[in-house]
């Protein structure tokens, strides 16, 4: 398939990840660190990485289901230590994230809260971001063409770290390393691009060609979900899910939605280890039925390219499915609490997708989203 240039250079197809040495060169980088996490090693795809890769090129593995800031840090001493020039991000949106946040931190002075878009980092993010090539081997986040990176503070805040610096300088697009991915992660991972493509094709903001992105990727995810969960080996499935969430990633600028807000802040909660899409895929329908007033033609938009019929409602259309394919549809499921109901409504409150949800909820509202779902 031939190159797509949109925000950044992206080489989309199977066996794509071939032409990462070619992509190195391409950007100058000679001394890449590798970041992953221990479970893509322990699949055997870091290796196919690495096989692409000199002998002894470092690496750094110990990333959380969510990004702290610790884990930047010791990643960051990993990049210095090695003198690298450059990061691979080799996984899913956690890998991604984090070595966006070393990227940033490795050319830039200051803590990383000072970098937070809600704490005004915004205009602190500048052109000298080291490169990032980044690799998804999930269909899901859509972090490899995004301008944020989510990552969590030292005090358990989850803030998002925003600027167009800090998308990839390239990306690589390969559905054949989504083959391995189990059935339960395909559907979380699945849900988080969904809602992506989603809140941002519901954003208030006017960007009518990322609004096309949005629903083009929101109907293959519709369509291929069942089945790349169904057949982990289907290839032209899991290239529908990869481009679905590649575009999801694509029309970040409009901005999310409380979704977002919610799962943010949530993820965030110290104790917990939430999975990010599962989340998503939880909170999707009652934050539907909250904008459905407000954005009726857009919906009904949605429900056309998902060929459900006008008088259908999208938000059990998704709550079904999502119970079909087996994942939980109450946060209680998680482990998560009527304790955490508090610091969940005043963090969405407060993060940066709240701005762009058709309806601002209140604090109150937060609650009552938190608690339809508990």
């Amino acid at each position: 398939m031939s190159r797509i240039t949109y925000l950044t250079n992206i080489d989309f197809g199977a066996g794509e990840l071939a032409h990462l040495p070619d992509v190195l060169v391409g950007l100058g980088i000679a001394r890449p660190l590798i970041v992953s996490d221990n479970g893509i090693r322990a699949a055997g795809l870091l290796d196919r990485l690495t096989a692409l890769l000199p002998a002894g090129t470092p690496t750094f593995l110990e990333v959380p289901t969510n990004p702290s800031e610790a884990a930047i840090l010791a990643a960051l001493e990993a990049y210095r230590a090695a003198a690298c020039d450059g990061v691979v991000a080799f996984g899913g949106g956690s890998p991604i994230d984090l070595a966006k946040a070393v990227a940033l931190l490795a050319t830039h002075d200051g803590k990383l809260a000072d970098f937070a878009a809600i704490y005004g980092g915004l205009g602190r993010i500048t052109p000298a971001v080291a490169p990032v090539v980044a690799i998804p081997t999930t269909a899901g986040t859509g972090s490899e063409v995004g301008r944020a990176a989510l990552v969590t503070l030292a005090d358990g805040h989850k803030v998002g770290l925003i600027s167009p610096h800090l998308i990839p300088r390239h990306a690589i697009c390969d559905p054949a390393l989504t083959q391995g991915l189990p059935p339960r992660l395909t559907a979380a991972t699945g849900f988080d691009a969904m809602s992506h493509c989603i809140e941002t094709y519901l954003s208030p903001r006017d960007n009518p060609p990322a609004e096309a992105i949005a629903l083009d990727g929101f109907g293959r995810i519709w369509r291929a979900l069942d089945r790349a969960v169904a057949d982990g080996a289907d290839i032209a499935a899991r290239t529908e899910m990869m481009m679905g969430s590649l575009e999801g990633g694509l029309t970040f600028q409009k901005g999310l939605g409380a979704v977002h807000a919610l799962s943010h802040a949530l993820g965030g909660t110290p104790g917990l280890a939430l999975h990010h899409g599962m989340l998503n895929a939880i909170f999707l329908p009652p934050v539907l039925r909250f904008n459905a007033a407000a954005v009726p033609q857009k919906i009904g938009r949605l429900k056309e390219v998902a060929g459900l019929a006008a008088g259908a409602d999208l938000a059990e259309a998704i709550e079904g499915r999502v119970a079909a394919l087996g994942l939980p549809t109450r946060l209680s499921q998680l482990g998560v609490s009527a304790s955490h109901e508090g610091q969940t409504a005043s963090w969405a409150l407060a993060d940066h997708s709240h701005a762009t949800n058709p309806v601002q909820p209140s604090e109150d509202e937060y609650r009552a989203l938190f608690r339809a779902v508990l």
